[in-house]
């Protein structure tokens, strides 16, 4: 089985919910582990590479940046 490719950012769809009910996480840290931040709760979580690809069930389209979260450029 050919290893995905994952970047900071990437949106991911798991194949069982967090207890807070959301299927969906944010890519949050790279390397041998992948760190993942639930888009629900907020909740963070290190889960080792293998079983990140094993549980992803979709990738998800990018969130275009909010208004809250860009910098104030008339300053």
């Amino acid at each position: 089985m050919p290893l995905m490719h994952f970047a900071l950012g990437d949106r991911l769809r798991l194949r069982k919910p967090h207890p807070c009910g959301s299927y969906d996480w944010e890519v949050v840290r790279l390397g041998a582990d992948i760190g993942l931040r639930c888009e629900k709760c907020g909740r963070r979580v290190l889960l080792p590479r293998s079983e990140v690809e094993r549980r992803v069930k979709q990738v998800l389209p990018k969130q275009p940046p909010s208004d809250d979260d860009s910098d104030y450029e008339d300053q």
